[in-house]
C-alpha cells in the first residue's frame, strides 16, 4: 500500500513486532537459532517488512527482543535485515533465570545485560530498552516495602551500573537506556511508574547523568492500580526531571487492539506530548494464544481474548499504526505536541 500519511512531529512511530508471539516468533532455538519463515527468512524481518508495505504511514523503528546466546549469523542477519528496510532499531533486552534484585545473581544479570549491550555497540544502535528491573512472574514472591523497597532498589542500581561500566557504555553511540516496568502480576514490585522511577532516578543520580529513562507503556500503567489522573501527573514529574523515555501504545488487560484500551493510550500520549519530552512511541500487540504467554492468561483471563474481529494480527498492527498517527498528528493540529 502506498503511503498516504505523513507524520506532522518529529516524533518517531514504531512497531513492537510481538504479535508474530514469543514461542515460533521471536524466542531462539536451543541452538541460538532465530525463527524463520518457510522462505528460509527470519520471521521478525519478514514481517516488519510486510507491515511497512502494508502501512499507509511510513514505519521508521523497530523494536526488537534481544536474547543472550544468539547465533553470531542470526543476529547479523537481524539488525542488517532491519536495517535495510530503512528502520531503526530499538533493543529491548531481555534477562532470564535471575532476578535483579538478588545480590547472588547480580553477576549472572550483568552479564546478561553487557552482552546484549555489546550487540547494541556493534550494530551503532543509540536507544536500548530492557525489564531487567525485577524476575518476570517470579513463583512465590511478594511485594517488596519499606527497608527491603529500598534494599531492591539499590541492587537494581548496582547492577545496572555493572553492566553500564562492563559493556562500556561511557562514551559509546548508546545514548538512553530506557527502563519498562510491568503490570502487578508479571511484576510484584516494581510495576507502577512511581516505584520504576524511583530506580531510573537512583541509577542516573549515582551515574551522575539523565542516560536511564522510564519506557512508558499504556497498558502497564492501565493494570497497575494508579488512576490516568496519577498517571498523567507522574508523567508530568518524570519528564520535568528529564526522565522520560520511550512510549508504548498498548491496550491494556488484552493487550490486542488498540479499540480494547478503553482511553489509555489517548489519555497517557497526550499527557506525554504536552511535556515536550516525546520522542519515540512503538504500537505493541501480543497474540492472545502465545504459549509462552500461558502464565499470563492465568494472571488475567483477559490477555486470552481474541481482539481482531475479523482480522489477521497483522491488519490488527496496521490499524494501530494508523490510529496512533491520526492521534500524533491531531495533537499536532491541537498545538499539544510541536511539529
Amino acid at each position: 500500500m502506498a503511503e498516504s500519511i505523513t507524520l506532522k512531529t518529529k516524533v518517531e512511530l514504531g512497531v513492537v513486532p510481538t504479535h508474530i508471539k514469543f514461542v515460533g516468533g521471536l524466542v531462539p532455538d536451543g541452538d541460538g537459532r532465530l525463527p524463520r519463515g518457510d522462505d528460509g527468512r527470519l520471521l521478525i524481518v519478514s514481517e516488519m517488512e510486510a507491515i511497512a508495505a502494508a502501512s499507509p504511514v511510513k514505519i521508521q523503528n523497530a523494536q526488537i527482543t534481544v536474547f543472550p546466546g544468539v547465533h553470531e549469523g542470526d543476529t547479523d542477519e537481524l539488525f542488517t535485515g532491519l536495517g535495510g528496510l530503512g528502520m531503526g532499531i530499538h533493543p529491548i533486552m531481555m534477562v532470564g533465570g535471575a532476578d535483579p534484585m538478588d545480590p547472588a545473581d547480580e553477576e549472572k544479570v550483568a552479564s546478561m545485560l553487557a552482552s546484549s549491550i555489546a550487540v547494541a555497540k556493534k550494530y551503532g544502535v543509540t536507544q536500548i530498552a530492557s525489564t531487567s528491573i525485577e524476575q518476570w512472574m517470579q513463583a512465590g514472591a511478594t511485594p517488596k516495602t519499606g527497608e527491603a523497597f529500598a534494599a531492591a532498589v539499590a541492587q537494581n542500581v548496582r547492577v545496572h551500573l555493572r553492566a553500564y561500566r562492563e559493556a562500556g557504555i561511557e562514551g559509546s553511540c548508546i545514548k538512553t537506556w530506557h527502563i519498562e516496568f510491568l503490570r502487578k502480576g508479571e511484576f510484584q514490585t516494581f510495576n507502577d511508574l512511581s516505584k520504576c522511577w524511583e530506580v531510573v532516578k537512583a541509577a542516573n543520580a549515582e551515574l551522575g547523568r539523565k542516560f536511564f529513562k522510564i519506557m512508558v507503556d499504556a497498558a502497564h500503567c492501565g493494570d497497575s492500580g494508579l488512576s490516568i489522573p496519577e498517571n498523567e501527573a507522574l508523567i508530568a514529574e518524570v519528564a520535568a526531571a528529564d526522565e522520560f523515555g520511550t512510549f508504548h501504545a498498548s491496550a491494556k488487560t488484552t493487550r490486542g487492539c488498540l479499540s480494547t484500551d478503553d482511553g489509555w493510550i489517548g489519555a497517557l500520549m497526550a499527557a506525554a506530548a504536552k511535556t515536550g519530552k516525546l520522542k519515540y512511541v512503538f504500537v505493541e500487540l501480543f497474540h492472545h494464544e502465545d504459549p509462552a504467554l500461558e502464565g499470563l492468561r492465568q494472571l488475567d483471563p483477559g490477555h486470552g481474548i481474541d481482539t481482531r474481529d475479523g482480522r489477521t494480527y497483522r491488519e490488527a498492527v496496521v490499524d494501530g499504526v494508523v490510529d496512533v498517527a491520526r492521534r500524533l498528528n491531531n495533537l499536532v493540529a491541537r498545538g499539544m505536541l510541536k511539529n
